[in-house]
């Protein structure tokens, strides 16, 4: 398919818009788990099914289309995406990692990679400073998650590659919050990009996946070489439901987009909010980094009330929100980090990282936002009610 069409012109029309065979308007389910061969001398393309599936690859080929890489990966979830690049690393290498990462990638760091003899440095990727200092001779990644989760920093993409580069180590980028759709970390000098495809991408809160798309194309020998041995390989039901949620991935990430700016500065400027963390905010420490590598700040942000009593009072009161772990979906999702998605971490590591007991994060779905605020503000007048601040 030609390279002259839009980013949303391109998530309908690729190789995979009709089936050859039939001119069926729809991928197909490939099933089998094994192929027939013809000759015992020279098998044909598909053998095995972890091995390749027409339906996987067809996934893998979207997805990589979508990133301007050259290969992608699909996997059985986003942290058998990022556990499967970290395989590229070995005993006594070392990972420099943005310090306030996903608590599932935090604890693969922690206890798990660290017990195969490779070591790790948390750092503030938002001081270019603070990551030189941190790489080692044996510095071998450099994992960056941008905007980060869940308080929304941003790294600068194309700095931390050249940083990289320079000291012959990879850079890894988590891609999920804002997706090809608003941000392509491969064009800014990154060599894999990582997505929980669970969330944006799939959509719908229906499908449990992860991607991974690299440039190169010895990485990508290396990269697949490494999903055929560990073998988390997404099945073909999820890889149709995801081929079909990412075909709306424009129009949900556009509207998604556009309402979390609106409802962000309602929060922003409502006296039960201590602070809302957006990098969509001109005073964002990193507006204009983000404003640069991407076309929009995205769907997802963090609020924080004064106190955990505030926040257990609004979240007991909210009507609209789907309260809950994960982000991304067709519905907007409230989540508590402290107990959700950095759970992972304990009490004082989060609290160095601004992951407060009073600490939410939305991601904005489809509804009108409008009526997400409508929501809010009962809510919040509840706090108020009961005088907790």
């Amino acid at each position: 398919m030609s390279d002259h069409y839009t980013f949303e012109t391109k998530l309908l029309h690729n190789k995979h818009k009709y089936d050859p065979e039939t001119g069926a308007v729809s991928v197909p389910i490939q099933h089998a788990s094994t192929y027939h061969q013809k000759n015992i001398d020279s098998f044909g393309k598909y053998d095995y099914s972890r091995s390749l599936n027409p339906t996987r690859e067809a996934v893998e080929e979207v997805i990589a289309d979508l990133e301007d890489g050259t290969k992608g990966f699909a996997f059985a979830s986003g942290m058998a995406a990022i556990s499967t690049a970290f395989l590229l690393l070995s005993q006594g290498d070392h990972v420099v990692i943005t310090e306030d990462v996903y608590g599932g990638t935090y604890r693969m760091v922690t206890t798990v990679l660290n017990r195969f003899g490779i070591e790790h440095t948390f750092v503030d990727m938002t001081d270019l400073e603070a990551v030189e200092e941190a790489i080692r001779p044996n510095t071998k990644v450099l994992y960056v998650e941008t905007p980060s989760n869940p308080t929304l920093k941003v790294t600068d993409i194309k700095a931390v590659s050249a940083l990289a580069k320079k000291h012959h180590a990879w850079t890894f980028v988590d891609n999920t919050f804002l997706t090809p759709a608003l941000q392509k970390p491969l064009n800014l000098g990154a060599d894999v990009v990582l997505h929980s495809a669970t969330k944006f991408l799939s959509g719908h809160s229906d499908v449990v996946a992860g991607l991974a798309v690299v440039k190169d194309a010895k990485l990508a020998e290396q990269l697949g070489y490494l999903q055929n041995s560990f073998g988390a390989v997404l099945g073909v039901q999820d890889c149709w439901l995801l081929l079909r949620g990412i075909k709306t991935l424009h129009v949900r990430m556009k509207h998604s987009s556009e309402s979390a700016f609106i409802i962000a500065n309602y929060l922003n400027n409502h006296p039960q909010i201590k602070k809302v963390y957006y990098p969509g905010f001109e005073d964002h420490p990193q507006f204009n980094i983000q404003k640069e590598q991407a076309s929009s700040p995205g769907a997802v942000f963090s609020f924080e009330l004064h106190n955990e009593e505030a926040m257990r009072t609004f979240v007991s009161n909210v009507e609209l929100p789907v309260f809950a772990v994960s982000l991304g979906a067709v519905e907007s999702i409230l989540s508590y980090p402290a107990k959700m998605s950095h759970a992972a971490m304990g009490p004082i590591a989060r609290q160095e990282r601004g992951i407060t007991d009073a600490l939410l994060r939305l991601s904005v779905g489809l509804e009108n936002p409008e009526d997400l605020i409508k929501d809010f503000d009962q809510a919040l007048k509840k706090t108020a009610e009961l005088q907790i601040i």
